[in-house]
C-alpha cells in the first residue's frame, strides 16, 4: 500500500494525522478555557465526556491517530538519516532559511511525547480510566476542575507544562505548513500564506493552553462552589 510503503505516502499519513490532532487540540483548548469562567460548567463537560461509549470510542480513535503520527515520524526520520548517510556527520554551515524547529523535530517530538505521558497520568488516568476500572482516585472522575487546581498548584508541574506547551508550539510552527506542503495545497502563492496562518493559529492555540496553566498557578481561576 503506497500510504505505508512510499515516502510520499508516509508524509501524507503524517500530515493527515497531524491536522486531525491540531483539531483535537483546538477542542481541548476551548474546553479548558471554560474552566477559567466556571468550575461547574467545566465539570459538566467532563461528566459528558466521561466513560460514555462515545467518549471511549473517540479516545481510542485519538490514541490511534497519535500512535500513527509518532510511528511514521520515527520511520521518516530514520529514512532521512539513512538517505543522508555519512553526510549527517559532516560539519556544515546551516542555512539561515532552515527553521530551528525543522532541524529539531525529533527532539521536540520526544519532549512532546514525555509531556503527553505526564498529562495522561495527571488527568486521563485519574478520570476516564478511573471511572472505567472503578478505582478510587483523589477526586471524583468527573471533577476535572479539582484536578486542574491540584495539578497546577505544584510549581514543578507548572514548569513542565510550560516547557511542554512551548515544545508543541515549535513543533506545530513547522508541522502545520509542512503538512500543507505534503498534501500539495500550498503552491507558490500559498506557501507564505500557510506559514502565516499556521503561525497565528498555533500561537493563539498554545496561548489558550498557557493562559489556563498560569491562571491556575497564580490563583486567578474561579472557585468551585458545588463539588462532586
Amino acid at each position: 500500500m503506497w500510504l505505508i510503503n512510499s515516502s510520499i505516502g508516509r508524509k501524507v499519513v503524517m500530515s493527515v494525522t497531524g491536522i486531525a490532532l491540531i483539531l483535537f487540540l483546538t477542542f481541548h483548548m476551548s474546553m479548558n478555557l471554560v474552566a477559567l469562567f466556571s468550575g461547574e460548567a467545566y465539570n459538566a463537560i467532563c461528566h459528558f465526556l466521561g466513560a460514555n461509549w462515545y467518549a471511549v470510542v473517540a479516545t481510542i480513535g485519538l490514541g490511534a491517530l497519535t500512535v500513527a503520527h509518532i510511528v511514521f515520524a520515527f520511520i521518516l526520520t530514520a529514512q532521512n538519516r539513512k538517505a543522508r548517510g555519512n553526510e549527517r556527520y559532516a560539519v556544515t554551515v546551516k542555512s539561515s532559511k532552515v527553521e530551528w524547529a525543522s532541524q529539531n523535530m525529533l527532539v521536540l517530538g520526544i519532549i512532546i511525547f514525555l509531556g503527553l505521558l505526564l498529562h495522561l497520568f495527571n488527568f486521563w488516568y485519574n478520570m476516564m480510566f478511573a471511572e472505567i476500572v472503578g478505582f478510587e482516585a483523589k477526586f471524583h472522575p468527573s471533577d476535572g476542575f479539582s484536578y486542574i487546581k491540584d495539578t497546577f498548584a505544584n510549581p514543578v508541574y507548572v514548569v513542565l507544562y510550560v516547557i511542554w506547551i512551548v515544545a508543541i508550539w515549535f513543533h506545530l510552527s513547522h508541522g502545520f505548513w509542512s503538512s500543507m506542503q505534503s498534501l500539495g495545497v500550498n503552491g507558490k502563492v500559498w506557501f507564505n500564506r500557510w506559514k502565516t496562518i499556521g503561525f497565528v493559529y498555533n500561537t493563539l492555540l498554545m496561548l489558550g493552553f498557557l493562559v489556563v496553566v498560569l491562571a491556575f498557578a497564580f490563583g486567578c481561576a474561579p472557585s468551585l462552589c458545588c463539588g462532586h
